[in-house]
């Protein structure tokens, strides 16, 4: 038994002492961050039963009358394949509706239920936005959104 005791203090100490080969690399780090973010908004969310990408594509909604999901799609980098589900889900929900554009498009819309839940989940976004900041060290606060949005565009 006390072999078993050593070695298993053994592992304890090699864990104790890893070191994250990659946690240096920013790449890892931002790939580490936003999980941590999105986790915690997603948690957020969870109490309206949304999640980030469905509060994403109601802002859109709300923002931009008779967008059609294509738009979305691509402003958001959602497949097609993965929007059809999205908004079906949506509508289910009454939170969504389409609207006949033309022939072939149709436009969409926040529902009376799809605009209260979207104040709500805006309070739950505005709070997460608040609480990502202040994790981050004053100095950098001014820098991070435009050193992301240079990475972002810089890949488009």
């Amino acid at each position: 038994m006390a072999a078993l005791d050593k070695a298993q203090g053994d592992s304890d100490t090699v864990a104790d002492d890893f070191t994250d080969p990659l946690e240096m690399r920013p790449g890892y780090q931002l790939k580490r961050a936003a999980a941590a973010a999105m986790s915690d908004l997603n948690e957020r969310l969870a109490v309206l039963d949304l999640r980030q990408v469905d509060a994403s594509v109601m802002l859109m909604i709300d923002a931009i009358p008779n967008v059609i999901a294509s738009h979305i799609g691509r402003v958001l980098d959602i497949k097609s394949a993965n929007m059809v589900p999205l908004l079906r889900r949506l509508e289910e929900r009454r939170l969504i509706e389409k609207v006949p554009l033309d022939g072939k498009s149709h436009g969409l819309h926040l529902t009376a239920e799809g605009d209260v839940l979207l104040v709500e989940a805006r309070a739950i976004l505005d709070q997460f936005e608040i609480d990502l900041m202040e994790r981050i060290p004053f100095q950098h606060r001014e820098h991070l959104a435009p050193a992301l949005r240079a990475i972002w565009h810089s890949v488009d």
